[in-house]
């Protein structure tokens, strides 16, 4: 609480209990904050409860930061309707009903009692309600910031969180991003020896290969003339597989397995549910990253002398500094994997007027698309090639291009279920609402590899990792795109299969102009063309494993990644052909 405004500020995803809901931190960068997100697949999920402290009984005036996720359909009740509810009494406000940006509505005055009432958000539909924070003012004519350093400064001072983060200590390596790469990465350099930070901004680690998007890994590991950059990646890989449907389950990713492996190493410090939101640099490049708790929103500094950006979007990069590219129009787009499970009884599904008019409009899944494609998924419905935001901003707009993929998966469910009959016993059992990402920011090393690259198999004297996958690349499928351009939701894939496979450089796997910073996963130093035979992640793993070995001769060498090239690069030769260390 602010002493001196009497303002009382709870952030949702901080809620003791937050019941049915998730926390969804994918338009953190341009909130500052993550929030609650009521994803019960058209069924209200269990309420999210806390405790609030009152310093005084009176009135209070309430305000919820949320936002009408479906403004843009404009037709009937907004789908995320969601009550507060205080002392188990709801106010007469719905939220989640007006404005099409995050903003706080007004809750008007309610009567608070004397020193602690409960409060809980109250899922009224199971249609990805979501609230950010609860505000309760003493002032009744006080209206919170709505965005910006103002919003993000009077949080910090109402929740009565230290100005300065606390100093987490310093580190060898820190790496960004909890993926595949950004796991291969932390374990390369530790049983190398060095001391790691490692930072994610989920409560898993795994990224797309997780229980909460459910993709499986592409490309082939372990290649002469360096058979042994893999074996990390193979520590990783699941012992049971599935592609789409109900066999697609959580459980197949082993998330626990792969956070046994991560804390069974012990020069790894682990920031779980962390996200890197700033960073500090000076002479000699980065210095240090401030990452935020996603519940708490407690921040810490980490110091490094090594940096490695594997979040996929380029996002420390960006945060330092890094040159970068990003494909503006006509870039791959991310996913979101669905699937339907028979009840064995009739299980009715609400209409949906807010979602996209699929009733008389194509879409994989209608009987008569099916042969559009060879891998289809089960009849066609939430495979990969749901897929949208081609022309959109793959960082400001992910939660847009999120809730697109999610308004195609609920307007083709309504429009099978309500409208064609099909599917009586069917539910929807399962959507991720995390997207799988396939392309972003790209940041530029001494080497940019090209399409051309890759067609010709142009050696490099630095070659460090094959690509195996075609040239895959994803733009919106012709046949489901008329009266949806710009706002297509299925794409097809155009690939080039590999004669064999593409040896990428080391000099793409760091930055050209931050002197200490390295890169693994989508994020590193391709053309968009050349993303599509780089981008899957066993591929990204040994991209890890490559780029944990550098560091560890960085730091024998007191050198950096350029150096590596440049001085050290037979040494580097030898720890490719030995491999990483195995666990001690």
């Amino acid at each position: 609480m602010n002493e001196q405004r009497r303002d009382i500020l709870v952030e949702a995803e901080a809620l003791a209990d937050p019941g049915g809901w998730v926390v969804d931190q994918q338009s953190m960068d341009q909130m500052g904050s993550p929030y609650l997100l009521a994803h019960g697949l058209g069924v209200p999920v269990r309420d999210a409860t806390g405790m609030i402290d009152v310093p005084a009984p009176g009135s209070w005036r309430v305000w919820v930061r949320t936002r009408d996720w479906a403004h843009t359909r404009q037709a009937g009740e907004a789908p995320g309707r969601f009550q507060l509810l205080i002392d188990g009494v709801p106010l007469s406000t719905i939220f989640g009903t007006e404005g099409a940006a995050w903003h706080w509505q007004d809750g008007g005055p309610v009567t608070l009692p004397a020193r602690r009432a409960t409060i809980a958000l109250h899922d009224l539909t199971g249609f990805e309600g979501r609230a950010d924070a609860i505000l309760f003012s003493a002032d009744p004519g006080f209206v919170p910031p709505d965005a910006g350093p103002a919003l993000d400064a009077f949080r910090r001072i109402a929740l009565g969180l230290p100005p300065a983060p606390a100093d987490a200590g310093s580190f060898d390596l820190v790496v960004a991003g909890g993926g595949i790469p950004g796991i291969c990465a932390a374990l390369t350099a530790a049983r190398e020896g060095l001391s790691v930070a490692f930072v994610q901004d989920r409560p898993v680690l795994g990224g797309n290969n997780s229980s909460e998007v459910r993709v499986w890994l592409g490309g082939e590991t372990n290649l002469p003339p360096y058979p042994d950059i893999g074996n990390v990646v193979r520590e990783l890989e699941q012992a049971r597989k599935a592609h789409y449907g109900p066999s697609n389950t959580a459980d197949l990713y082993e998330d626990n397995a792969k956070l046994a492996l991560v804390r069974a190493e012990k020069r790894i410090t682990l920031f779980l549910g962390y996200r890197v939101i700033s960073a500090e640099t000076g002479p000699a490049g980065l210095e240090s990253v401030v990452a935020q708790d996603i519940r708490t929103s407690h921040r810490v500094r980490l110091a490094g002398r090594l940096f490695a950006d594997c979040t996929g979007d380029g996002a420390l990069g960006a945060l330092a500094g890094a040159d970068f590219e990003a494909t503006a129009k006509g870039h791959m787009g991310p996913s979101n994997l669905w699937h339907i499970k028979d009840t064995g009884s009739p299980s009715p599904f609400p209409r949906c007027p807010w979602a996209l008019d699929l009733a008389h409009a194509p879409f994989p899944g209608r009987d008569e698309y099916a042969a559009q494609f060879t891998d289809p998924g089960p009849d066609g419905l939430g495979a990969w090639f749901w897929e949208c935001g081609f022309d959109w901003d793959p960082v400001a707009d992910v939660e847009r291009m999120r809730d697109w993929n999610l308004l195609a998966m609920y307007g083709a469910w309504d429009a099978l279920k309500n409208t064609l009959g099909k599917y009586p016993n069917g539910r929807l059992a399962w959507a991720a609402w995390i997207s799988g990402k396939r392309e972003s920011r790209r940041l530029l090393g001494d080497v940019i590899v090209t399409r051309d690259d890759v067609r010709a198999g142009r050696k490099f004297e630095d070659a460090c990792f094959p690509c195996t996958w075609g040239v895959d690349l994803h733009r919106p499928h012709p046949a489901f795109a008329a009266g949806l351009e710009g706002r297509e939701f299925i794409s097809e894939a155009l690939i080039e299969e590999l004669k064999q496979p593409f040896w990428a450089p080391y000099r793409a796997l760091y930055s050209r102009n931050v002197p200490n910073l390295f890169m693994a996963g989508r994020d590193i130093s391709v053309t968009h063309e050349a993303l599509g035979t780089a981008r899957v992640m066993r591929t990204g793993g040994m991209m890890g494993e490559v780029i944990g070995l550098a560091a560890s001769l960085c730091v024998r060498r007191s050198t950096s990644p350029r150096g590596v090239y440049e001085s050290h690069l037979p040494e580097l030769v030898g720890l490719l052909t030995r491999g990483p260390s195995r666990p001690r």
